[in-house]
């Protein structure tokens, strides 16, 4: 049965931290063992990323019934593009409140954990962010009572977090092996140039 993974993308998102799960889900259609499908949803019909370029995604929210996906995914973005306007709209917090209450699959990538705390769903769990700059992410995560750790990945039950663009593509792989298994994992990596 074919997994579907919701790709919610706030305005000003990272377009390096979302197209890594768009290419190892579509490398696993592809070439690997299939049964993944990734879908992008925004809350607007188009989208502008961080360095200026503008995305359309498939869908706005109010056209996706949440209850067809089995994982939920968001690429972080940056503040002086309008990131968090998005990440911390209540329609998108309510997306991760109900993944969350449905005990689905979260990921994000760097400071997309914030929209995952600014939700409340972090409030006593591990978690992780934007580990530069002072650390001043990591001191707002903590503020929104997460236990911040400093381990490039955080997995908390079916929370995973992780503190830099530089994990992209390890969190990407995460949610193949998640949804499917560590061989099939193992074979998307390898045909990818990531596993010898």
């Amino acid at each position: 049965m074919t997994k579907r993974i919701m790709m919610l993308l706030a305005d000003g998102f990272e377009a390096v931290e979302a197209s890594v799960f768009t290419d190892v889900l579509g490398w696993n259609q592809f070439e690997g063992a299939g049964g993944t499908e990734l879908v992008t949803v925004g809350l607007r019909e188009q989208l502008r990323c961080t360095w200026n370029f503008t995305v359309v995604p498939e869908y706005t929210l109010d056209q996706v019934d949440l209850a067809s996906f089995d994982a939920l995914v968001i690429p972080g973005g940056f503040e002086e593009a309008g990131f968090y306007e998005d990440a911390y709209d209540e329609a998108f917090l309510d997306v991760i409140r109900y993944f969350y209450a449905q005990d689905k699959w979260i990921a994000t990538i760097c400071v997309a954990a914030l929209a995952l705390g600014k939700s409340g769903i972090l409030q006593g769990k591990k978690a992780t962010t934007y580990n530069g700059v002072g650390s001043v992410r990591q001191a707002q995560l903590r503020e929104f009572g997460a236990e911040v750790l400093q381990d490039p990945i955080v997995m908390d039950g079916k929370i995973i977090t992780s503190y830099n663009p530089s994990t992209g593509f390890d969190v990407a792989f995460l949610v193949l092996e998640l949804l499917t298994n560590a061989e099939n994992r193992q074979h998307v990596e390898r045909l990818m140039g990531f596993r010898d």
